[in-house]
């Protein structure tokens, strides 16, 4: 299997967006390769939204930012309040946020996702992120639940095993408050990491997998 790299831009560092409908879906979905590319890439900018967060979650969601982005050499948190689960029915306004972040940023690549999440907060986060961010690499990642939504990746991001112990700690550091779902907990993040370690024959055994429908070699 062919190898590919990221592609570092000429003119300035890597630009990254991570978006997320909720304060924790950024790290279970790709916190891994955040960590990884933060290693490899030392002026790598970062912006790091999360759509739908509240009361404590809102701390919870800038202390694991933070905690994720240690590495960053330039880094923008936002941390927005739209209604938890109610997405569809304030996709307006939802849709003008996007456009305003249209205009703060213009990454290189864009962490959302994925298409055919079940989550209508979920669906509703990558329909938006395709319809602004048209000309960039959009990778979608995926969040084990209890809805039996897992499809099958077609791109991987190899991970060593610290890597993956260390986004789980974090994880599970900074979410107090989610503890008590039985989907939450350590074993359940490493079982999906190895399993698509397995799938793409990782050196290492873990892996993150991603949904990418448009790339060019």
């Amino acid at each position: 299997m062919l190898t590919l790299e990221f592609a570092k831009p000429r003119d300035h560092g890597m630009r990254i967006l991570c978006v997320g409908a909720h304060s924790d879906d950024i790290e279970i979905g790709c916190g891994g390769t955040i960590l990884r590319l933060l290693s490899q890439y030392r002026d790598a900018e970062i912006s790091w939204v999360v759509l739908g967060s509240s009361g404590e979650r809102d701390d919870e969601a800038v202390t694991s930012a933070e905690q994720f982005l240690q590495g960053a050499w330039r880094k923008d948190i936002i941390v927005e309040h739209f209604r938890n689960s109610f997405f569809p029915y304030v996709g307006e306004e939802i849709k003008s946020f996007f456009e305003k972040l249209k205009m703060r940023v213009t990454p290189d690549i864009v962490f959302t996702h994925f298409r055919s999440d079940l989550h209508q907060d979920h669906r509703l986060v990558s329909e938006l992120t395709w319809n602004t961010f048209r000309n960039q690499l959009i990778l979608e990642y995926e969040i084990l639940k209890y809805d039996g939504d897992l499809g099958s990746p077609n791109v991987f991001v190899h991970l060593d095993e610290a890597t993956c112990q260390k986004k789980i700690s974090v994880i599970m550091e900074c979410f107090k408050s989610q503890q008590d779902k039985d989907w939450f907990t350590p074993d359940a993040f490493l079982s999906l990491l190895r399993i698509r370690g397995v799938e793409s024959k990782a050196p290492q055994k873990y892996a993150e997998g991603f949904y990418c429908r448009k790339v060019i070699l």
